[in-house]
């Protein structure tokens, strides 16, 4: 993976411009490798935010350098992805916490868009997808339920004609590659997929979002988006829960369930998130995995 570096070197004067360059640092979801050196991911838009930062550094008479580089010895890419998820995590942590406080109390109209601009803002620079989202967009959902005196309820089995568009976010992961099997397999066969960046998207009409902000299917209580499928149709088979607890371990976090197939699940999802960077390839490649994990338990003894 190529990581875009900024080296950076303010001057004395004016104090100000310190203060005034971490701020725009961070609101553009850079990480310090070390002091005065910065990294983000490598793509047009974020080597356009360095750029304009550099532009300021310089008329202020300092001095700024953008390279492109690849990390061969010392830090690796897990690294620095870690880097990134938990600088990320810990704004999306205080969204969680604030929102199910907020939704214990009367939540006022007020505090859940201020929750939603606060969160737009985390997800407009986490440019890498941090696990913590989901759990963060699912409670200013549910606050947001709360201060509408409920959260709707989504169309059922019953009421899917089939051949949906299935919106998700991109860069799937477990539980949104794991859901599209599901979806496709047990609930709409006919079911086409749609990626996005979520930051802002409008769904079209007759769009069924899961595993994203204010979708019709997510996260629900300590239930994964998998499981809330389960639930929702009323699939019961025994495969499909085994699949969904070890999605659910692997998605949360977790060691509740302790399948020994978790570890060998995750790794195979890191290395289609590794060989299949294009996000429809990427489901449509998950699609027999999971198929034969499902068969396998419906085969074991």
């Amino acid at each position: 993976m190529e990581w875009l570096v900024f080296i950076h070197q303010l001057p004395a004067e004016p104090a100000y411009l310190r203060v005034k360059v971490a701020r725009r640092l961070h609101r553009i979801g850079a990480v310090a490798l070390k002091s005065s050196v910065y990294l983000l991911p490598d793509g047009d838009e974020e080597a356009e935010d360095f750029r304009w930062l550099m532009r300021e550094i310089v008329d202020a008479g300092g001095d700024a350098t953008l390279s492109r580089a690849t990390f061969l010895d010392g830090t690796d890419d897990r690294q620095v992805l870690a880097m990134f998820h938990r600088e990320r995590d810990a704004e999306y942590e205080e969204i969680t916490a604030a929102a199910r406080a907020a939704t214990a109390a009367e939540p006022k109209a007020e505090e859940v868009q201020r929750l939603r601009r606060r969160l737009a803002e985390i997800t407009a620079r986490d440019r890498l997808d941090a696990p913590g989202r989901a759990a963060a967009e699912h409670a200013v959902e549910v606050l947001a339920g709360r201060q509408r005196g409920g959260v709707p309820k989504p169309a059922e089995k019953g009421q899917i004609s089939p051949g949906r568009t299935w919106v998700t976010r991109r860069n799937p992961q477990v539980d949104r590659l794991a859901s599209a099997w599901l979806i496709r397999r047990f609930i709409d066969p006919s079911a086409r997929f749609k990626l996005v960046d979520p930051a802002g998207y409008d769904p079209e009409p007759g769009e069924l979002r899961f595993d994203m902000f204010a979708g019709e299917y997510g996260h629900e209580g300590d239930r994964c988006t998998f499981e809330t499928l389960l639930e929702r149709f009323g699939l019961t088979d025994p495969g499909l829960q085994r699949l969904g607890e070890i999605v659910h371990d692997i998605d949360c976090k977790e060691a509740r369930f302790g399948h020994p197939e978790g570890p060998g699940l995750a790794a195979l999802v890191r290395g289609l998130a590794a060989t299949h960077p294009d996000d429809t390839a990427r489901i449509e490649a998950a699609m027999p995995l999971l198929e034969g994990l499902y068969t396998c338990f419906g085969t074991a003894g």
